[in-house]
């Protein structure tokens, strides 16, 4: 076997420059891989089947189902490129089964009333005539991630991530490299919406140029995931909702709520950026007032009369 050190390196530069991955999918391989070289440092053969399944066992003696499952995901697409590379000439998972059971967590949404309110909260504080003129174009900026958020179900670190030139105000549209460097286009139709982004757009005109990013922070830098998390933070707190709202739940709420208007599953798992409809389908389980509808207006033994 090679030096696996230097087989590690040269798979993170494989993934880097040649699979495009995100750095933070890059950070999570180094964390788990690095994980498994240690493990393996005395062991003169760190692919043979029984070392593989002691490390698996190890793993779901010490993680949650999901880490584990994650971290042995990262270990077997390693294998892979190994293989890829005429460095073993077997997968050493071919043989080799896991399993992990995950509780079904479902996603956390936002009522629609509470958006509403959420809303309304930061469009009232932008009409307040005391801000100073700093403070009315932080507003604007708040106010265009909200919206942008709810109406297209957007991951947050793509939306940070979004440049001037990603949004086309002509056609309505939206560019988002997701998640594997995969692109898609979405569509706002909603005027608000538009109304919102060209504002926030007249206000920072300057910014974005010298900084390059669409939505920028205090400082004229990008505004960061975690910066976007505590805007929300702080506007639920206006706006007195006890819910703990992420970014995130902005997601799982447009998918549901698309969802029990009847649209196609697959419409929302292009919309989503998702890869698997099975990964979508997790939304079809938290519909019970669709589900609950759906049994009272169309169940045939409604138009069962009783004599």
């Amino acid at each position: 076997m090679h030096d696996l050190q230097t087989i590690f390196q040269d798979y993170l530069n494989y993934c880097s420059l040649q699979k495009k991955l995100s750095s933070k999918t890059l950070k999570a391989y180094t964390i788990d891989l690095n994980q498994f070289l240690a493990f393996s440092s005395e062991t003169p053969d760190p692919f043979e089947r029984t070392h593989l399944t002691t490390y698996i066992r190890s793993l779901s003696q010490q993680y949650k189902p999901k880490s584990a499952k994650r971290k042995v995901a990262a270990l077997k697409a390693f294998c892979s490129y190994l293989v890829y590379e005429d460095i073993l000439k077997l997968h050493p998972f071919s043989k080799i089964r896991t399993s992990f059971r995950e509780p079904a967590l479902l996603p956390k949404t936002i009522p629609l009333d509470t958006i509403q309110t959420l809303l309304k909260t930061t469009y009232h504080i932008k009409e307040d005539s005391h801000l100073t003129a700093k403070q009315h174009c932080h507003i604007l900026r708040d106010i265009a991630v909200l919206e942008l958020l709810f109406a297209t179900g957007i991951r947050v670190s793509e939306l940070s991530f979004l440049k001037p030139e990603d949004i086309n105000f002509t056609d309505k549209t939206l560019k988002i490299y997701g998640k594997g460097a995969r692109e898609r286009i979405l569509y706002i139709e909603n005027p608000d919406v538009i109304e919102a982004l060209q504002v926030y757009k007249k206000a920072f005109r300057s910014e974005m140029k010298s900084c390059g990013f669409f939505f920028i922070n205090n400082w004229g830098t990008r505004y960061s995931e975690q910066s976007v998390r505590n805007m929300i933070r702080k506007y639920t707190n206006l706006a007195g909702c006890s819910l703990h709202i992420t970014p995130h739940m902005f997601r799982h709420s447009f998918a549901t709520l698309l969802l029990e208007e009847d649209v196609d599953i697959r419409y929302i798992q292009n919309l989503l950026g998702h890869s698997s409809v099975t990964t979508t389908q997790i939304y079809t389980h938290i519909s019970a007032n669709k589900q609950r509808k759906i049994l009272a207006d169309k169940h045939p033994r409604n138009r069962i009369l009783k004599e």
